[in-house]
């Protein structure tokens, strides 16, 4: 099998004077190289395409893949992790992981808890400021907190985004609003344990891979998973696998969710839990990261027995499935896997 490999360098970003927090979603070149390696070792031909313009200008020149796994995140609006998947349609070019559709709904945070809650998934209130003076209007109880409506890695998520009152909320969303030029979200503070779900496949056939407890350490920022306790978890967060009560109903949320934004192959999910210790839905990635040792979902894996190579393995699996390209071939990759399990 030919995959094009589509990502964005972090490095070449840089270059381009984007600063650290800008580039925080993006990808290493190690992470490139670590994900290239997965791949051959199941068996594909991985050809490094490169950032969305890259392959845009491959299929217009006619070349094709059997398939394109992208983890690209895109750079500009709200809807920039679904421009390689729109891209792919537009050339009838096969790829992983979920369309466009779901790729910008679950990016725009208040649209996903709209689609999760009409699916009847639980999920906080929320309110949507556009404007900084609009917190003056939120109703949802005190304390709260308030983030970036459209960004990932944690990105605007601060020890000051719990907000006590009207006027801190007010403080805070002016600054979120300005820095990363999108409305902010507003939630009621959750106080209970927060933990990632990780999910593998499409529809009926998806399945939980694995839950984790998120602990922050004495060093971390203390209202959560913000973006510093992210890009420095070793020394302010430790995971743990998490199955009690508490955790099969997180991941039973969390699958809930993924059927409900239609979510194809891939997903990691976000909850937290309220003051009465019920898990509600944050957020769902559909295009979670996947640099070992460090990006949760692989994270996940390995605390829940699958070692880097069997997760990309089954990442590519599920896609194959779903497209029905992988014959004979996926099937002896699936047996060989089935034995080594056992």
């Amino acid at each position: 099998m030919r995959i094009g490999l589509v990502y964005d360098l972090r490095d070449d970003y840089r270059a381009l004077g984007l600063s650290e927090e800008e580039c925080a979603e993006f990808d290493s070149a190690e992470t490139i190289a670590e994900l290239a390696g997965a791949l051959r070792r199941q068996g594909a031909e991985v050809v490094g395409v490169g950032h969305g313009r890259a392959l845009a200008a491959a299929l217009v020149a006619g070349t094709r893949y059997d398939l394109v796994l992208s983890i690209a995140e895109g750079v500009k609006g709200r809807s920039r992790e679904a421009q390689v998947p729109a891209l792919c349609e537009l050339f009838d070019q096969p790829y992983a992981f979920s369309d466009p559709l779901t790729l910008a709904a679950t990016l725009d945070k208040a649209v996903a808890k709209r689609l999760v809650r009409d699916a009847g998934v639980p999920t906080a209130p929320f309110a949507v400021l556009a404007r900084p003076e609009e917190a003056r209007a939120v109703d949802l109880g005190w304390p709260v907190f308030v983030k970036p409506i459209a960004e990932g890695t944690g990105k605007g998520c601060e020890n000051a985004s719990r907000c006590e009152d009207a006027g801190a909320l007010e403080r805070v969303a002016r600054d979120l609003i300005a820095r990363f030029d999108q409305p902010a979200l507003v939630e009621p503070f959750l106080p209970g344990r927060e933990f990632t779900v990780g999910i593998l496949g499409t529809g009926e056939t998806a399945r939980v891979i694995g839950t984790i407890e998120v602990l922050l350490g004495t060093k971390a920022d203390a209202v959560g998973y913000t973006y510093a306790n992210k890009a420095d978890w070793e020394d302010r967060v430790r995971y743990v696998a998490a199955d009690d009560a508490t955790a099969r109903e997180a991941a039973a949320v969390a699958l809930a969710a993924h059927r409900a934004l239609d979510c194809r192959d891939v997903s990691r999910c976000d909850l937290r839990c309220d003051a009465r210790g019920r898990p509600v839905f944050l957020e769902t990635n559909p295009l979670p990261g996947l640099k070992p040792d460090y990006s949760d979902l692989p994270i996940l894996a390995k605390l829940s027995g699958i070692a880097y190579d069997d997760l990309i393995g089954e990442l590519l699996e599920a896609a194959v499935a779903r497209l029905g390209i992988g014959g004979k071939r996926q099937d002896k990759r699936q047996d060989e896997r089935r034995r080594h399990r056992a």
